[in-house]
Parts: structure tokens; sequence; C-alpha cells
């Protein structure tokens, strides 16, 4: 199948619809309409279905979940591929968002597309269910980075677009999820959903301080209980996950300092403000000293990535500028950072006689995973593949915007293995070169599957 060139990017505000962005014609579009993606075929041929790691049956109540998570894979594979075809930056994501809309439709669900025109919010509603019943969420990322596919000319799913790439993994975060919307519209057919369940397809991960506010703005959280997601992780062999209780991610937020003088000549910096001395001593002394105001439990660090100031020999510059970022392993010193900061720069441009601005720009929190939370995600995991398929991980010092639903309901991230077994190459994140072991999108969907059709009835 041919698919129409790709639109020159647009703003947020894409053309939309009461029922959602509207869409140049795209054969795929119309097909996702009228029937699975699965019988879409693309001008190369799938290659076998990757085998999902064995794992112990989940067919409790009746409902076989194995069967069903692998009756879907083949499909998932191929929009996962489609996908990473076509990416879309944050509040871009028009087809990504047209091409789900469509798909869950098919399946029989209502979902709702965000204000800004990209983004979903979708639940699903066992019939009976009484009314006010806590719903679990569960949230994926569509959006692409704005970066080149480095992956081989022979992979026949390279990114079509140039400067733009699924390099991080959300194009497998968001067919899990679409894949879990499968599974529990036959769970609900079956009678076997316990509870109600909410599905956040999101935008603008990527884009901080992160699209989860839209979602949030949205009305997303209204009635849930718990929220759960997954993040691919290079380092851990698919058919695994990693948790951690606590911080898995850090706080990252940008700061920019501007400095101002009446500035003169080099023979007379006393009737001057000396800004290239004022700005030395903030990008020297600032980093250190913010530390030792800091709990240093906190992991507070300021790293300055620009510098400058001046353009002669001769004279004193009347600006100068810092830029940074100002990261923290602890919720707590991301809360504090911004006021220990300004209260820092004050005291020493007051020494040197300079005016200062600071604009401390918000990104992220990190991401805190609830105890329970992260429980329920290592059962759930343990019951599918065994209690070797779980494993510690560590706490990252990258940014998730995941963290601010988790500043209002418990839930966890966990990490999902994509490195295929006895693969040694590097393609970390934020790499043109990324890919994925495809199995581990079963894996995943397995994982969210067995969270909300548990033996215990579900993530509560």
């Amino acid at each position: 199948m041919s698919y129409p060139p790709m639109a020159a990017p647009c703003a947020v505000r894409a053309t939309s619809t009461p029922s959602g962005p509207v869409i140049s014609a795209d054969p795929l579009l119309g097909a996702a309409s009228g029937r699975s993606l699965a019988g879409v075929s693309h001008s190369v041929d799938l290659p076998p279905v990757p085998a999902v790691p064995a794992a112990v049956p989940f067919d409790r109540g009746g409902f076989d979940r194995a069967a069903r998570v692998l009756e879907h894979l083949p499909e998932l594979i191929e929009i996962r591929r489609d996908l990473h075809m076509h990416p879309e930056l944050g509040r871009q994501e028009v087809r990504t968002t047209a091409l789900l809309k469509a798909r869950l439709e098919q399946a029989g669900l209502t979902p709702r597309v965000l204000p800004g025109g990209t983004g979903l919010i979708c639940d699903i509603v066992p019939e009976g269910s009484p009314a006010g019943a806590p719903l679990t969420a569960f949230r994926a990322d569509i959006d692409a980075l704005p970066i080149d596919d480095a992956k081989p000319a022979g992979v026949p799913y390279r990114s079509t677009v140039p400067g733009r790439a699924h390099a991080c993994g959300h194009d497998v975060h968001t067919v899990v999820l679409l894949g879990l919307a499968l599974v529990l519209v036959q769970a609900a057919n079956a009678g076997a959903l316990p509870g109600p369940v909410r599905l956040l397809f999101q935008p603008a991960e990527e884009v901080m301080p992160g699209g989860a506010l839209d979602m949030i703005a949205a009305g997303a959280l209204d009635g849930v209980g718990r929220i759960f997601a997954v993040h691919c992780d290079p380092k851990v062999e698919v058919g695994r996950i990693g948790l951690k209780v606590g911080p898995i991610t850090s706080a990252c937020d940008r700061v920019q300092l501007s400095l101002d003088g009446p500035g003169g000549h080099t023979a007379r910096p006393h009737l001057t403000t000396d800004l290239v001395t004022a700005v030395a001593k903030m990008a020297v002394e600032l980093p250190g000293i913010l530390s030792r105001r800091m709990d240093p439990r906190w992991g507070v660090s300021l790293v300055w990535g620009r510098i400058a100031s001046g353009s002669v020999a001769n004279a004193i510059p009347q600006h100068a500028e810092l830029e940074g970022t100002v990261r923290c392993l602890d919720l707590a010193g991301w809360r504090e950072a911004p006021g220990a900061l300004e209260e820092l720069v004050a005291q020493i441009a007051e020494t040197h006689r300079a005016k200062w601005l600071l604009d401390y720009h918000r990104g992220v929190p990190p991401v805190v995973n609830e105890e329970e939370s992260v429980r329920l995600l290592a059962e759930a995991m343990e019951r599918n593949a065994g209690p070797e398929r779980v494993e510690g991980t560590e706490q990252s010092l990258g940014g998730e915007d995941f963290s601010w639903y988790l500043e209002q309901v418990p839930g966890a991230l966990a990490r999902l293995g994509v490195r295929a077994v006895g693969d040694t190459a590097s393609r970390d994140l934020h790499q043109g070169t990324f890919d994925v072991d495809e199995g581990a999108i079963g894996v995943g969907v397995g994982l969210f599957a067995e969270l909300v059709l548990g033996a215990e009835g579900g993530a509560r």
C-alpha cells in the first residue's frame, strides 16, 4: 500500500470537528474504519511473528487472555511499523490520533479526542459496573522525536519523514495500549472484565512540561483510582520488566540567567559593573553552593551548558548570560530548588552590583512509583511469566511526564525490556539507531491484561 506524503509540521490547532481532527484522505485510515489493520499490507512482507517468551497461561475465569494477546500480535506489529514509518512530533500527532481513533471505534469503543486535536481518552466499562467505581488507567505516549532515523536502509519500517523518528519507543507504548483495548473489549463481551478501565493515548511527552498536563486538564484522571505505564528499556532483555519503588526517573528543569550593568572601559572596572567577573562567579560558584544548600540525599545538580558575554578585549560588556539545567533525584529537592537558586543568585549579584533576571523553566518532577502499584505490577508479571522475569532497575536521570499523573493518583511505571536475547549492539533511547525486539509488544499487552483481569479481580 502506498501512503500520501506527510504534510508539513502543523500547529497545535489542527483543524478539528466535535468528533475529532479532520485529516487528509489516507487509505490506511479508511481501511481501519472498515476492517482490521492486519488486513492492510505494506510494500514489504512482515517477518514471522517474534516469539513471545514462554509464559504461564493466564486463562483464569474461562477467558484465555494469553490466546487473545497472541491473536492480536500480528496486527499490533503491523500498526507499530506503520507508526514508526510515519512519526509525528508533540501536538502534531494528527494522523496517529486518527488511526487509533478509527481502530478503537472499529472495536466498538467511543474514544474522545483532546481539545487540541491530538491524543485520546477511551473508557471501557463493563455492563453492570456500579456508578462511581474507580477506573484503572493506563497511559501511552504517542509522539516522536525531532531526529533522523539512522537505521540501515534495508529496514522496511524506517521513518519516511526526514528529521523525525520514533527513537524512544513511543510507537511500542502506543500499540501495547491498543492491544490492551482489543483484549479488554473481548473480555467485556465475555463477561470477564471486573471493573472500568481508562486508556490514555497522550500527545507531547517530549515537549516539556509535557502533554500529561493536557490530558489532566481534559479530565483524564477524573474518577481514576490508579494508573500504570511502561517505558521501553534497551538495557532490559525482552520478556522482562524492571521495577523500582520510589523515584524511577529524575526531575529536569531549565534555567536562564541574565546579568546587566552599565559596562565601561577595562581600565576603570571600579566605576562600572564587571559583568564578566560576575557571570564567571555565577558559573563557578552556584553549582557548589546550591549542592551545599540542599539536602544531599535529594541529588540536586546544576550544570551549565552555555555562557556568553562581551565582544572585545578592552570593554566591559553590558550584558551576560548563563543557561543550564537543574536535575533532582527527589521530589522534595525539585520543589525547593527554584527558591534556593533565586536566593543564591541575588546574593552573588548584589556583591558585584549587577542587575539580574532568573528564568526558571519547570520541566517535570520525578516519577515516584507507589509501593502498592509496584507490587501489583510485579505480581502480574510473575503470574504471567514467572518471578525470574521481574528485575530491579536504577533511577534514571532522564525526565518523564508520567510524573504529573502520579502527583494526583497512585500508580507506577515499569521498564519494558526490548533488547533481543543475545543482542550486544547499542541502541539507546533518543538515538537514531534505536529499535526493539517486537516480542516486547506481546509482553506489554499481557502484563497490562493480567493487571486488569488477574486472579484478585484486577488492580484496584
